[in-house]
């Protein structure tokens, strides 16, 4: 059952998470994944097998070409090495949880991620991801008029599902003191070009649920969730949000 977008329901949605339904499977092979994304539901991190339904975003990736500002993204962000790592996470350090909780205690607050719970989605053999897109920077040492490159440094990672059909590109986060234009950006580009160029069917987004999310709009084969189907209106999606008060 649906919310009555009610005016307190309508705030309710800007400060949780929107979920229409929930399912918890148990059959967790490629086949029975699609299914699901394909119906609007997400892998949540609450527990092994629990989605929700909700307003999800995806690229359909036979529609999807660089547009001139993504190509401006990538320039800006040239110096960003893109890896690939399964999950767990073998290298894990007490360091990335702390990364993960400071980068998601600055954009939504206090609470929203732990460390605790980042490390047990990076360890553990029960969670429901099991890809961790790692973004790495050079990093330099200045000599008077010199710049010396020293090696590079990890700065930023994301929780990732992949099978044969798609990518999920789930919970980003990194260093907020890096100095890199865009950065957050030039990370999620980085993963759409990945799924592309692996022949993925679709790259999953998260959920527009908050004005701040509009950033993912601006990418061609858009797709959105309105809770019966997948519709490429973008306009219709932006103006819910139009209409919902702010705080």
């Amino acid at each position: 059952m649906k919310h009555v977008l009610t005016l307190p329901n309508l705030l309710t949605l800007l400060m949780s998470y929107l979920s229409w339904n929930e399912q918890t499977i148990s059959d967790f092979s490629d086949n029975t994944i699609n299914h699901a994304y394909h119906n609007g539901y997400v892998f949540t991190r609450i527990k092994k097998g629990l989605m929700n339904q909700t307003r999800s975003l995806r690229i359909d990736l036979s529609k999807f070409n660089l547009s001139s500002e993504n190509r401006r993204v990538l320039r800006k962000t040239d110096e960003i090495q893109f890896s690939l790592a399964n999950l767990p996470y073998d290298n894990y350090h007490w360091s990335i949880g702390k990364m993960a909780k400071d980068f998601y205690t600055e954009k939504f607050g206090d609470g929203t991620f732990s460390a605790n719970k980042v490390r047990e989605l990076l360890t553990s053999e029960e969670g429901n991801f099991n890809r961790l897109f790692v973004y790495a920077v050079n990093e330099h040492n200045e000599i008077g008029n010199l710049k010396l490159e020293i090696g590079s440094c990890v700065v930023g990672y994301c929780i990732t599902l992949e099978t044969n059909e798609l990518i999920h590109y789930s919970y980003p986060f990194y260093d907020l003191s890096v100095n890199v234009s865009n950065f957050g950006m030039g990370m999620m580009l980085r993963a759409i070009i990945y799924a592309k160029e692996h022949s993925k069917k679709y790259i999953y987004l998260g959920s527009f649920q908050r004005p701040s999310d509009v950033y993912k709009l601006q990418f061609v084969g858009l797709e959105w969730f309105d809770g019966e189907r997948w519709s490429g209106d973008v306009e219709k999606l932006r103006d819910i949000y139009k209409k919902t008060p702010q705080k």
